[in-house]
């Protein structure tokens, strides 16, 4: 009976450990880059970052996932008048699934009300309550932090 336990025991040890070896083989890259600057050059540097992070991990074939996140200045970005990159993220949006956009709500609230109006965001942005805790909770999962 001992040896019956021992043996469910040793064979239940091993299916965990490789449950977790598999994870870690599978685990995806996360980074979070961060644009607060209403800087064309700035935020094409973003875009570059971005381009090179999904070209470097592709080539080893490992998942990744990217989300730029915007607020105060940088929300230009994402603003449908006054993007200066609004072309461009469309283009990289369709290239790569696992790259999104978030439009900190604070600073869109702030906006809107000094245009006198809804400030419109370009489609592939997502509005979000707050840049800066979106920042927080993406790094306490673990995501990596870019500001470039």
């Amino acid at each position: 009976m001992m040896r019956l336990i021992a043996v469910g025991f040793a064979v239940m040890i091993g299916s965990v450990l490789t449950v977790s070896s598999g994870a870690v083989a599978e685990s995806i890259k996360r980074v979070a880059i961060h644009v607060d600057e209403n800087d064309p050059m700035r935020m094409n540097m973003a875009l570059n970052n971005a381009a090179n992070i999904y070209k470097y991990y592709n080539e080893q074939g490992e998942a990744v996932e990217v989300r730029l996140v915007a607020n105060g200045p940088g929300l230009h970005m994402l603003r449908d008048d006054t993007s200066p990159v609004k072309e461009r993220i469309a283009a990289m949006s369709l290239e790569h699934e696992s790259l999104s956009f978030a439009a900190c709500g604070n600073t869109h609230r702030a906006m809107s009300s000094k245009a006198g109006g809804d400030v419109t965001l370009i489609t592939e942005a997502e509005m979000i309550p707050s840049g800066v805790v979106e920042l927080i909770e993406l790094q306490g999962e673990g995501w990596a932090y870019i500001r470039p």
